[in-house]
């Protein structure tokens, strides 16, 4: 190790100059890729939910989500499947190969889950294949809270979502956690 680091200090100037040529290399390459402001990653990862009105657990993982990775088993590609069974609702999430093709593999699950619906009970809801996309989780959250009227809330968060969609990069803003007004009116008959 001594004799790298002699050499090294002996020839200076070689050393030096290796050094200026991999930083300019390194710099021509990084003016040279390609570069997106935005780009659009695709997550290997693909939910399916089946809704079931009052299952319970065991009934849901036992009636829903067994058939349902049975279908899904023959699908190539899959590297991981998790499945959730909860009161009312059972879940299945595919995890696929790094480098698979969305297109198809989503056209495979569904085709699958259609296969599987045979076998679920009737008064299942229809089930729902979700491919996992970065481009629909927001990139921006605010959230509004204060001592104030709700209805006040309410008025401040629109003049907000109206600001913010004026600015030119920004595609949609939504208000989340409103609630809708009712008016109940309650006629005396005998009046």
């Amino acid at each position: 190790m001594n004799a790298i680091i002699d050499a090294a200090l002996n020839r200076s100037r070689m050393v030096l100059m290796f050094l200026v040529l991999i930083l300019g290399a390194g710099l021509a390459a990084y003016i040279d890729i390609p570069k997106e402001s935005t780009p659009d990653v695709d997550i290997p990862i693909i939910y399916v939910s089946i809704p079931h009105e009052g299952i319970s657990p065991g009934d849901a993982e036992r009636l829903l989500v067994r058939p349902v990775e049975q279908h899904l088993q023959s699908i190539e590609g899959i590297t991981e499947m998790r499945s959730t069974a909860s009161q009312g609702f059972a879940s299945v999430l595919l995890e696929f190969d790094a480098g698979f093709d969305a297109d198809q593999a989503l056209l495979d699950v569904r085709e699958q889950t259609d296969k599987a619906k045979n076998d679920l009970p009737d008064d299942t809801d229809e089930p729902t294949v979700t491919e996992v996309n970065i481009s629909d989780f927001p990139v921006l959250v605010a959230t509004l809270s204060g001592p104030v009227p709700e209805r006040t809330l309410f008025k401040l968060a629109q003049t907000l979502k109206d600001a913010i969609e004026t600015l030119p990069t920004v595609l949609e803003a939504r208000i989340n956690g409103d609630r809708d007004e009712v008016l109940d009116v309650l006629v005396d008959p005998l009046r």
